[in-house]
């Protein structure tokens, strides 16, 4: 599936949003990236430990600006069409780390998390494989003007579930996340490719998008 000529290719960013350089969602990240590469998008790789920065505090906001590192990650989220963000869960929710990095991205102006697409995965050893906190991320970014893709896909007993070569073992499952990657491009080429097929984002029947209502965080 080609999802735009090379030099109009959709562009995404995908992030591993472990600390652990081996972890098994920085494994995870490494395989979206090939299939998104695979259908014909520019993939962008990024791991956290690439964007140090401390926890939020206003003081430090005031005092020293927004830091270097979450500065970078605001430059990597706009310079792409779309992001895939593959997240742990810590105690069936958000890590903090992630969180934080959310957090203290969302100072900068104009604010890069609006109107971009993502797409969440996670990968864990438990039998849910991070589903959970998924439903939590979700939360923030959508505050923010994201648009989150419906469906959302979890590797379970994920140190068991990839093979040597970086693939999933489970057949079925890899076929699904491929089909998952798939279809999130070609919405997000139809969204910022195709001028006709453009339209306003509306999170509830009747919204307007510049309704203060619907506004929130994402001005």
């Amino acid at each position: 599936m080609a999802v735009a000529g090379e030099d109009g290719a959709v562009r995404v960013l995908v992030f591993g949003a472990a600390m652990r350089g081996d972890s098994l969602n920085a494994r995870l990240a490494g395989l979206v990236t090939r299939l998104v590469r695979g259908a014909g998008a520019t993939a962008d790789l990024a791991h956290m430990r690439e964007f140090a920065m401390p926890v939020y505090d206003g003081d430090v906001e005031a005092a020293e600006g927004i830091p270097a590192g979450a500065l970078a990650l605001s430059e990597r989220i706009a310079a792409c069409d779309a992001f895939v963000i593959s997240s742990p869960e810590y105690n069936a929710s958000v890590p903090g780390v992630l969180k934080n990095a959310i957090d203290w991205v969302s100072r900068v102006q104009p604010q890069p998390f609006k109107d971009k697409h993502a797409l969440l995965v996670s990968a864990s050893p438990s039998l849910v494989g991070g589903n959970r906190g998924l439903w939590a991320l979700r939360v923030p970014l959508e505050h923010l003007g994201t648009r989150v893709y419906p469906d959302m896909f979890s590797l379970a007993r994920a140190h068991e579930g990839f093979t040597d070569a970086g693939d999933l073992s489970d057949p079925g499952l890899h076929t699904r996340l491929e089909e998952s990657v798939a279809s999130f491009l070609r919405l997000v080429e139809a969204d910022t490719r195709y001028v006709c097929l453009r339209r306003r984002w509306y999170e509830f029947l009747g919204d307007c998008t510049d309704a203060p209502v619907t506004q929130r965080q994402q001005d």
